[in-house]
């Protein structure tokens, strides 16, 4: 696959010359192994420039610096760097892996998603990071050659296993993709991909709670009983008792994504090293890729009073944030549009553009309308939506 050899890994990590190669044979790259060419493709894709216009929990427009998917993209894809690098995994992989793991959302965050589980319920399903699969290796193709970006099996792999507490992908909604050869060789991924989804959780727990205390959707008393954020916030409150929360928040949540990263590296190194250990105890037990496919559970993740903390965390951006009548509002309107302009495509499958009308006949209207649907940003749908249903019928 590549004249690029990676060395100094640790034997359970994923080297470049170890990759399982791409569905559609290539010449070998001298100066990039595959995960480097992986990372330039999805970030040349279409799907991947999208996220800038894609809610992750407040609308894009609302303010300028509320995070939308590709920033979320962007942080996860630094702290799975920073967990590759401490456990000598391949950073390039975990990377890329983080940079593809929410291609598959469509507008409008969790509301647009939940839509379109519905609707197409009886209809071969939706689910974001098995459509993600779909995209890389179907709706997007750039290249003359195939069809898809042509990714490498470990990028593929990532996706439909991408899981963490709160979103594990459900594999039977996938449907015509060749998907068998990724999910024999074991139940779990890689640990480079283990770590995007550790790395996803961290971060989105970090920047949720940044966001809200921008949206003033919650204060600082209101953390006050938040055991991760009190224990950071007490020590900076003594040194700058009269500076508001928006001047000393940052280094509050560093610390806290320090905390959480460096829990997660010496847990998961207890896990590598402590697994079936044998009559001497010690040493590394999980010796090779497919150990770590196979291992009795992920072997990234974080100790049991970390985790704890963190569910804590997330119980109150849950009760305070995510169920904020504002954010209710915006997913109401969000509904809306997805749920209308699907009926409304469904129905006359000729509004659809030419490509995708092309494919009814052999897919069938729902499956091509949820393609269409789901790789709408925000903007886009709002517009679409407006063009349909709005009295000035814009065209």
């Amino acid at each position: 696959m590549s004249g690029v050899v990676t060395t100094g890994l640790a034997p359970y990590a994923v080297g470049g010359e170890d990759c399982g190669g791409r569905v559609h044979q290539e010449p070998a790259d001298s100066l990039r192994n595959p995960f480097e060419l992986d990372r330039h493709r999805i970030l040349a894709c279409a799907a991947f420039r999208r996220l800038q216009y894609k809610t992750q929990v407040f609308v894009y427009d609302e303010h300028d610096h509320f995070r939308t998917r590709l920033t979320h993209t962007l942080e996860v894809a630094e702290v799975a760097r920073r967990l590759a690098v401490a456990l000598n995994a391949n950073e390039q992989l975990a990377e890329v892996c983080a940079m593809a793991h929410d291609l598959g959302h469509p507008p409008f965050g969790h509301a647009g998603e939940a839509t379109l589980r519905e609707l197409m319920a009886d209809a071969g399903g939706f689910e974001h990071n098995t459509h993600a699969l779909r995209i890389v290796d179907y709706l997007e193709h750039p290249y003359p050659d195939f069809r898809g970006l042509n990714l490498s099996f470990e990028l593929r792999e990532s996706l439909i296993k991408h899981s963490t507490e709160y979103d594990k992908p459900d594999i039977s909604t996938i449907e015509g993709l060749e998907v068998s050869e990724l999910l024999a060789c074991g139940p779990l991924p890689t640990i480079e991909a283990q770590i995007a989804c550790a790395a996803d959780r961290i971060a989105y727990d970090c920047h949720d709670l940044e966001d809200a205390l921008g949206a003033q959707m919650i204060g600082e008393e209101q953390l006050a009983d938040v055991r991760l954020w009190k224990r950071f916030a007490h020590s900076l409150r003594e040194r700058h008792p009269r500076c508001n929360v928006f001047a000393i928040r940052r280094p509050i949540l560093n610390a806290m994504l320090d905390e959480l990263i460096n829990d997660c590296v010496d847990r998961t190194r207890h896990r590598l090293t402590g697994w079936k250990a044998g009559p001497t105890g010690g040493g590394l037990t999980v010796q090779s890729v497919d150990a770590v496919r196979n291992a009795e559970a992920t072997v990234v993740g974080f100790s049991d009073e970390q985790l704890e903390e963190l569910r804590e965390l997330e119980g109150f951006l849950a009760q305070h944030v995510y169920r904020h009548y504002r954010l209710a509002r915006m997913d109401a309107k969000a509904r809306r549009f997805v749920e209308a302009l699907f009926n409304a495509f469904v129905e006359d499958p000729a509004m659809l553009p030419p490509r995708f009308a092309a494919r009814v006949d052999a897919q069938g209207p729902q499956r091509v309308v949820c393609d269409y649907l789901a790789g709408m940003t925000d903007r886009f749908c709002h517009d679409e939506y407006d063009r349909l249903f709005q009295p000035h019928e814009r065209v």
